[in-house]
Protein backbone atom coordinates (compact mmCIF):
# COMPACT_ATOMS: atom_id res chain seq x y z
CA UNK A 1 0.00 0.00 0.00
CA UNK A 2 1.38 3.43 -0.97
CA UNK A 3 1.14 6.37 1.42
CA UNK A 4 -0.45 9.64 0.45
CA UNK A 5 2.43 12.11 0.17
CA UNK A 6 2.48 15.87 -0.06
CA UNK A 7 5.54 17.83 -1.08
CA UNK A 8 7.08 20.84 0.58
CA UNK A 9 5.96 23.90 -1.28
CA UNK A 10 5.92 27.64 -1.73
CA UNK A 11 2.45 28.55 -2.99
CA UNK A 12 0.55 31.83 -3.37
CA UNK A 13 3.07 33.88 -1.40
CA UNK A 14 3.28 37.63 -1.85
CA UNK A 15 7.01 38.32 -1.53
CA UNK A 16 8.55 41.75 -1.00
CA UNK A 17 11.87 42.79 -2.51
CA UNK A 18 15.18 41.06 -1.69
CA UNK A 19 13.68 38.14 0.25
CA UNK A 20 15.93 35.15 0.97
CA UNK A 21 14.38 31.72 1.46
CA UNK A 22 16.53 28.68 2.28
CA UNK A 23 14.76 25.48 1.20
CA UNK A 24 13.14 23.25 2.15
CA UNK A 25 10.28 25.40 3.46
CA UNK A 26 6.51 25.23 3.49
CA UNK A 27 5.09 28.70 2.76
CA UNK A 28 1.57 29.21 1.53
CA UNK A 29 -1.03 31.95 1.16
CA UNK A 30 0.99 34.46 3.22
CA UNK A 31 2.64 37.87 2.88
CA UNK A 32 6.39 38.36 3.36
CA UNK A 33 7.82 41.90 3.49
CA UNK A 34 11.00 43.37 2.03
CA UNK A 35 14.46 42.11 3.03
CA UNK A 36 13.12 39.12 4.99
CA UNK A 37 15.19 36.00 5.64
CA UNK A 38 13.45 32.61 6.05
CA UNK A 39 15.62 29.67 7.09
CA UNK A 40 15.18 26.00 6.21
CA UNK A 41 12.44 23.80 7.63
CA UNK A 42 10.18 26.78 8.35
CA UNK A 43 6.41 26.60 7.89
CA UNK A 44 4.41 29.80 7.44
CA UNK A 45 0.70 29.21 7.03
CA UNK A 46 -2.25 30.92 5.35
CA UNK A 47 -2.93 34.55 6.22
CA UNK A 48 0.33 35.19 8.08
CA UNK A 49 1.97 38.57 7.52
CA UNK A 50 5.74 38.93 8.10
CA UNK A 51 7.07 42.49 8.33
CA UNK A 52 10.08 43.89 6.54
CA UNK A 53 13.64 43.10 7.64
CA UNK A 54 12.46 40.23 9.84
CA UNK A 55 14.52 37.04 10.15
CA UNK A 56 12.88 33.67 10.79
CA UNK A 57 15.44 30.98 11.56
CA UNK A 58 15.18 27.24 10.90
CA UNK A 59 12.57 24.86 12.27
CA UNK A 60 10.10 27.59 13.24
CA UNK A 61 6.33 27.19 12.86
CA UNK A 62 4.13 30.22 12.19
CA UNK A 63 0.47 29.18 12.19
CA UNK A 64 -2.55 30.95 10.75
CA UNK A 65 -3.67 34.22 12.36
CA UNK A 66 -0.14 35.42 13.21
CA UNK A 67 1.21 38.86 12.32
CA UNK A 68 4.92 39.60 12.84
CA UNK A 69 6.12 43.21 12.74
CA UNK A 70 9.15 44.84 11.14
CA UNK A 71 12.75 44.28 12.25
CA UNK A 72 12.01 41.15 14.28
CA UNK A 73 14.24 38.15 14.96
CA UNK A 74 12.56 34.76 15.31
CA UNK A 75 15.22 32.27 16.44
CA UNK A 76 15.43 28.55 15.73
CA UNK A 77 12.49 26.35 16.68
CA UNK A 78 10.03 29.07 17.71
CA UNK A 79 6.42 27.83 17.78
CA UNK A 80 3.32 29.99 17.42
CA UNK A 81 0.06 28.41 18.63
CA UNK A 82 -3.44 29.59 17.65
CA UNK A 83 -5.50 26.98 19.56
CA UNK A 84 -5.75 27.25 23.37
CA UNK A 85 -7.69 23.94 23.59
CA UNK A 86 -10.59 25.93 25.04
CA UNK A 87 -12.89 22.90 24.86
CA UNK A 88 -10.40 20.61 26.59
CA UNK A 89 -8.88 19.29 23.37
CA UNK A 90 -7.79 20.40 19.90
CA UNK A 91 -10.16 22.62 17.90
CA UNK A 92 -10.12 19.98 15.16
CA UNK A 93 -10.02 22.59 12.42
CA UNK A 94 -12.84 24.68 13.93
CA UNK A 95 -11.34 28.09 13.18
CA UNK A 96 -13.92 29.82 15.37
CA UNK A 97 -11.90 28.52 18.33
CA UNK A 98 -8.57 29.83 17.00
CA UNK A 99 -7.14 33.11 18.29
CA UNK A 100 -4.73 35.61 16.74
CA UNK A 101 -1.18 36.54 17.70
CA UNK A 102 0.30 39.94 16.93
CA UNK A 103 4.03 40.58 17.34
CA UNK A 104 5.13 44.24 17.33
CA UNK A 105 8.19 45.80 15.74
CA UNK A 106 11.75 45.23 17.01
CA UNK A 107 10.86 42.00 18.84
CA UNK A 108 13.43 39.22 19.33
CA UNK A 109 12.18 35.76 20.23
CA UNK A 110 14.73 33.22 21.50
CA UNK A 111 15.15 29.62 20.35
CA UNK A 112 12.44 27.12 21.23
CA UNK A 113 10.07 29.74 22.66
CA UNK A 114 6.36 29.00 22.40
CA UNK A 115 3.79 31.76 21.99
CA UNK A 116 0.13 31.14 22.66
CA UNK A 117 -2.35 33.61 21.13
CA UNK A 118 -1.03 36.91 22.52
CA UNK A 119 -0.16 40.49 21.62
CA UNK A 120 3.47 41.55 22.07
CA UNK A 121 4.29 45.27 21.96
CA UNK A 122 7.31 46.84 20.24
CA UNK A 123 10.84 46.51 21.67
CA UNK A 124 10.60 43.18 23.48
CA UNK A 125 13.11 40.37 23.96
CA UNK A 126 11.69 36.92 24.78
CA UNK A 127 14.22 34.48 26.18
CA UNK A 128 15.00 31.06 24.75
CA UNK A 129 12.62 28.33 25.89
CA UNK A 130 10.04 30.78 27.22
CA UNK A 131 6.32 30.14 27.07
CA UNK A 132 4.34 33.32 26.46
CA UNK A 133 0.80 32.85 27.79
CA UNK A 134 -0.28 36.49 28.28
CA UNK A 135 -0.05 39.75 26.37
CA UNK A 136 3.20 41.69 26.74
CA UNK A 137 2.36 45.39 26.94
CA UNK A 138 5.64 46.99 28.07
CA UNK A 139 9.05 46.90 26.38
CA UNK A 140 11.50 44.68 28.21
CA UNK A 141 13.19 41.33 28.54
CA UNK A 142 10.86 38.43 29.33
CA UNK A 143 11.70 34.81 30.08
CA UNK A 144 10.41 31.70 31.79
CA UNK A 145 7.35 29.47 31.85
CA UNK A 146 5.17 31.40 31.94
CA UNK A 147 7.22 34.30 30.59
CA UNK A 148 7.65 37.15 33.07
CA UNK A 149 9.29 40.55 32.91
CA UNK A 150 12.94 40.31 33.98
CA UNK A 151 13.78 43.94 33.35
CA UNK A 152 12.64 46.91 31.34
CA UNK A 153 14.62 48.06 28.33
CA UNK A 154 15.96 51.59 28.66
CA UNK A 155 16.25 53.90 25.71
CA UNK A 156 13.34 52.44 23.75
CA UNK A 157 10.94 54.94 22.19
CA UNK A 158 8.17 53.67 24.49
CA UNK A 159 10.22 54.30 27.64
CA UNK A 160 11.77 57.58 26.47
CA UNK A 161 8.58 59.25 25.24
CA UNK A 162 9.32 58.74 21.53
CA UNK A 163 7.14 57.18 18.86
CA UNK A 164 8.02 54.12 16.77
CA UNK A 165 5.96 54.23 13.60
CA UNK A 166 5.86 50.98 11.59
Amino acid sequence: MEPSTKSVTTRNVQFGHRVTVIEPVNLYDCIVGDDVFIGPFVEIQRGVCVGSRTRIQSHSFVCEQVTIGNDCAIAHGVMFINDRYATGGPAGGNQELWEATCIGNHVSIGSNATLLPVRVCDHVVIGAGSVVTRDITAPGIYAGNPARLLRQLSGTPHNSGGNDDP
